[in-house]
């Protein structure tokens, strides 16, 4: 076909030519995005073949590819050998929290809050921290990695997830989502490929586009990511690192047994990975469980959050790393993090220390046994190995409704729910799935009812 003969000729995508500009490559990339981005362009919309393009343009074959590439790297598109180039299902989803676009009679299945019943306890406990006389001294600057009187806290509550760290190895930081941005930012580069599970945390995802690190999608099984699977990948990539949430994967809520994590490590062992084992819901296994971390520990960043086990709004988490990382990550917090607040540790360690701690993670064990129980009346439980106590669940639903109109109807009916196209990495995957969050309505009866309007809905 000549160059420039198809001005008409039908694509499903055609970037705008007055709006190209030196460097091709990189013009053609940020209008791509931008297509994707504003939803010009649909999930799972199959792109025109790069060659197409590069005659529509009139440029080179190889600046098409390049500018795809960047694309592919941000998460934004996914190629199917054999079948062509496809926008990805999430990549225009917002993942943000937008509380206040959500009408207060809309009952939540979507969010996942931490069960924020038991914040009058931690409410008592500050006030107790802020009676002490030693107040002043937790609003100076201090190390930026932490106290070492909270880090002897932390310490002793990694002990009781079967997690020996010493003092110079653990760092307080705001949170999870911040550790995993301390660790992205110190261990990896841009480009660098990291393995995840199909199905994963969305702030990972976005995290990784904004950090230009290339999320490579692991298929799993009934207990979590495949060891072959990732063994594969190993030997088909460059691939660096791993990120795994082992407890009670999010969203798939299954719990990695102790087999599984073994055969996970030994390939992190072989293949000299990096792992990143966000474990924000250990609170929520068994005590023989150890994390993945103690049997890879000169491989492994772990971080403990007690966001979802004793209170969200203090941000505070327990990030161990091993020694060859530490002048690293330290000079990464001291430019990134600056410093948690003290006082926020400061009413974390009295609750782990007088063990008020232990009583607010029973009563929370209590209200989510419940709120499974009443998941229970309307749905079976999808994997048998998901967490029994776990703050969400994965939902099948028919591979005939459509995600698009099933939020639609959801929001007509009140609910605020999440599909699976939320969490997905890279390609497109014909199995449909909910995540329904069972800890965000504050009552139980809520809860009950919203499960009830989510049967209707599903069963049609």
């Amino acid at each position: 076909m000549p160059v420039n003969s198809f001005e008409n000729y039908p694509m499903s995508w055609k970037p705008k030519k007055d709006q190209l500009s030196s460097p091709f490559y990189l013009s053609i990339a940020n209008l791509l995005e931008q297509d994707i981005k504003n939803g010009s362009l649909a999930p799972n919309v199959k792109l025109p073949p790069q060659r197409e393009l590069a005659d529509y343009i009139d440029l080179n074959l190889s600046t098409i590819t390049r500018a795809f590439k960047i694309c592919e790297l941000k998460g934004l598109i996914y190629a199917v050998i054999g079948r062509g180039t496809f926008v990805s299902p999430n990549a225009s989803s917002d993942i943000s929290i937008t509380d206040n676009k959500i009408e207060k009679n809309y009952i939540e299945l979507g969010v996942i809050r931490p069960l924020d019943q038991t914040n009058s306890i931690v409410a008592n406990v500050t006030k107790e921290v802020l009676s002490k006389s030693c107040i002043e001294n937790l609003l100076d600057y201090g190390n930026p990695s932490g106290l070492k009187h909270h880090k002897l806290s932390a310490q002793s509550w990694l002990q009781r997830y079967n997690l020996n760290a010493k003092l110079d190895n653990i760092a307080i930081t705001s949170g999870s989502q911040n550790s995993i941005t301390l660790s992205l930012i110190s261990l990896f580069k841009p480009g660098d490929k990291i393995a995840i599970d199909m199905y994963t945390y969305p702030n990972v995802i976005e995290l990784a586009n904004m950090l230009n690190i290339q999320l490579i999608p692991i298929e799993g099984d009934l207990y979590g990511m495949n060891p072959d699977e990732l063994k594969s990948q190993c030997m088909l990539n460059n691939i660096k690192g791993v990120y795994l949430i082992p407890s009670c994967s999010n969203p798939t809520a299954i719990l990695m047994n102790m087999e599984r994590r073994k055969e996970i490590a030994n390939v992190i062992s072989e293949y000299n990975l990096i792992l990143i084992e966000d474990d924000i819901y250990t609170f929520l296994v068994p005590q023989n469980f150890k994390p993945i971390t103690c049997l890879v520990p000169e491989n492994s960043i772990y971080i403990c959050s007690t966001s979802k086990s004793l209170c969200s709004g203090l941000r505070v988490a327990f990030m161990v790393f091993p020694s060859k990382f530490s002048s690293t990550i330290e000079r990464i917090i001291y430019n990134v993090n600056i410093k948690t607040s003290a006082l926020n540790v400061e009413i974390i360690s009295e609750m782990i220390n007088t063990g008020v701690a232990d009583r607010i993670i029973e009563e929370k064990k209590s209200i989510i046994k419940h709120r499974n129980n009443i998941y229970k009346k309307y749905f079976d439980i999808y994997n048998p190995n998901e967490n029994p106590l776990s703050f969400f669940r994965w939902l099948p639903i028919k591979p005939h409704l459509n995600s698009s109109e099933i939020k639609k109807e959801a929001t007509e009916n009140g609910l605020r729910i999440y599909h699976s196209n939320r969490f997905l990495v890279g390609n497109y995957n014909e199995k449909q799935f909910l995540r329904i969050s069972l800890s965000s309505t504050y009552k139980a009866s809520e809860l009950d009812n919203g499960l009830r309007i989510l049967k209707n809905i599903i069963s049609k």
